[in-house]
């Protein structure tokens, strides 16, 4: 799977990233290679509006698309679909680049350009609007008319979990110490799907990660802690943090009589991700770890060992 939130390598793809983009706000993750493959992304033409619609089809969307001559009539649009959670499409800079927007509050709206780093960002409506607007000079050269086309990403699956990216999400996703959580969304997502439930009626009793990490956080800490002894307990907390704010950003919960399941889970999750971070000594006699340098014993004050 491949990660999350990353700028674009090239100048030519910025319309698989963005419809890559809607389908994680939609909690759908695809490769964008995959997107560029079935959209037949070009070097030198990018991708158009019909290569976008034929990849959302490939993965059970449909882009639909809405035209308004008039600023505040789209402005309504747009707002229609994202608080439908509806992700949608825009192709700026003069119909030249494609961005992807998946939030309205309070006349802001949340940005995703993969051309940006980082690639969230919250734009005012004055901001947006100039950015968006087209000049169509296809027909008329002198005085051309001012468009502004969208396409919204209207999914054919029932979406059991979409994305909920406030704004105060994107500020926190924006910081330079969480740059490595964006980068990697898709596996902390990925993972916490197999954890995790969404949002549903049919739980008795739901418990949101930040209620059940209230209750079972110190044990975790300590157990790994214990057992991995040169992982500091700031580290291990930050990386249950990190899984709690992506479990939150798409509402998803552990039912409450599958705790000690999910519990199990956390564990050998986070003691997977301590030996990735530090290594592992070999264990029980197990053949192929690697063994790590001895410690170098002190030297004493007279420079002798």
């Amino acid at each position: 799977m491949g990660p999350g939130f990353y700028p674009q390598p090239n100048e030519w793809t910025c319309g698989p990233f963005a419809l890559k983009h809607a389908l994680l706000a939609l909690g759908r993750m695809v490769d964008v290679h995959q997107i560029s493959s079935t959209a037949r992304t070009h070097w030198w033409s990018g991708t158009n509006e019909i290569q976008l619609a034929r990849a959302a089809r490939a993965f059970e969307c449909d882009l639909v698309l809405e035209r308004r001559a008039d600023a505040e009539q789209a402005r309504k649009v747009l707002v229609k679909y994202l608080r439908e959670q509806t992700p949608v499409l825009l192709c700026v800079d003069e119909w030249s680049h494609w961005i992807t927007v998946v939030r309205a509050e309070d006349r802001r709206f949340v940005v995703v350009d993969s051309t940006d780093d980082p690639l969230l960002s919250v734009r005012t409506w004055p901001q947006l609007r100039n950015w968006w607007r087209y000049h169509d000079t296809d027909y008329v050269k002198d005085n051309p008319p001012i468009l502004y086309d969208m396409m919204a990403v209207a999914p054919r699956f029932r979406t059991t979990v979409k994305a909920d990216f406030s704004v105060e999400r994107v500020k926190f996703l924006r910081r330079p110490e969480n740059r490595r959580l964006a980068h990697h969304w898709n596996e902390y997502l990925e993972d916490l799907l197999e954890i995790c439930k969404p949002p549903s009626v049919r739980i008795a009793e739901p418990l949101s990660m930040g209620e059940f990490l209230r209750r079972h956080q110190e044990l975790l800490l300590t157990r790994v802690v214990y057992w991995h002894g040169d992982i500091h307990r700031e580290e291990v907390g930050r990386v249950l943090r990190d899984l709690r704010f992506v479990s939150e950003t798409y509402g998803l919960v552990i039912p409450a009589s599958a705790s000690r399941r999910a519990l199990a889970d956390l564990a050998i999750l986070i003691s997977i991700w301590a030996c990735s971070q530090r290594g592992v000594d070999g264990m029980f006699g197990s053949p192929g770890a690697d063994a790590r340098p001895e410690p170098k014993p002190p030297r004493r004050k007279n420079g002798r060992k």
